[in-house]
Parts: C-alpha cells; structure tokens; sequence
C-alpha cells in the first residue's frame, strides 16, 4: 500500500507538470522531498521505506503547520501568502484519507471504551490506544481526547 500512496504522488507530480500548474507542482515536490526526508530518517530503524500510515502521520503534519502559519499571516495581513498556504493544504489534504464526522466520532469513541472496558479517567490511554489502533488514519486524534474524556467522566 505504501507504493500506492508513492506512486499517487509521482503521478500526480507528473500530471501537474505536463498541466503546467505551477504551485501544484512546487507542492508535491515539496511533498516527495519530505517524503525523502522521512524515509533516510527511519534508515537506521532499518526500515528502507516508510508505511502508508507514517506518510500519513507525515502528510498531517504538514497540513497543520500550514494551518498554523495561515493563521499567523492573516494576523500580519498577508492574504497573498495565507492563500499560497491554503492552496497547498488542498494539495496535501488530496492524498489524506475522509477524516470521520462528529457522528462517527462519537460512536467510534463508545465502541472503543466497551470493547476496553474502561470506567474512568485513568483508563483513558487504554482508550485512546484501541483507538488509534482501528481509526488511526480516519480519526482526528485532538478531537477524540476531549471526547474520551467527555465520555468518561473528565
């Protein structure tokens, strides 16, 4: 699978260039020198290439440092870079997976505490580990926490 995820970038690195669409390319360019980044990190782990779920983790990462820094530039009044940075989440954003609904949350969330059985706060890590287990790509782990423990009596 994480040749599918690999060869989706290059694609569409090469779909963009022959389009000419400039910033499309100079994203997933970006995306694959990150890419490259992770994997000469987890060398030494004595891991060639990294899996799908950690491109994930890292294609997350990057879309939320760019929400971040479009934040900062619509305080410094800079639209033009704030939108730079947008079109480059809907970029990356494109190769995430559909992050679940409140709805599916919740119910995630209640699956997740009867199958550990938990019944109070100190038994969220358990918790949250059965659900990064199942839902780790499909999750917005940030939300589920206050959920959890919300649903636990926090």
């Amino acid at each position: 699978m994480a040749e599918d995820l690999r060869s989706r970038f290059t694609e569409s690195l090469k779909a963009a260039m022959l389009a000419k669409d400039t910033a499309r390319t100079s994203t997933l360019r970006m995306i694959l020198a990150k890419l490259k980044d992770v994997d000469i990190a987890a060398r030494p782990s004595g891991v060639d290439k990294v899996p799908d779920d950690q491109i994930t983790a890292m294609l997350r990462g990057m879309a939320k440092s760019r929400r971040e820094s479009v934040e900062l530039y619509r305080q410094g009044n800079r639209p033009e870079l704030a939108e730079k940075e947008e079109a480059e989440i809907a970029v990356i954003e494109g190769f995430l997976p559909q992050q679940m609904d409140d709805a599916a949350m919740q119910a995630a969330v209640q699956a997740a505490i009867a199958e550990t059985g938990a019944s109070g706060i100190k038994e969220m890590g358990k918790v949250m580990s059965a659900l990064r287990a199942k839902h780790a790509a499909s999750l917005d782990m940030a939300k589920a926490g206050p959920l959890v423990k919300a649903a636990l009596g926090g």
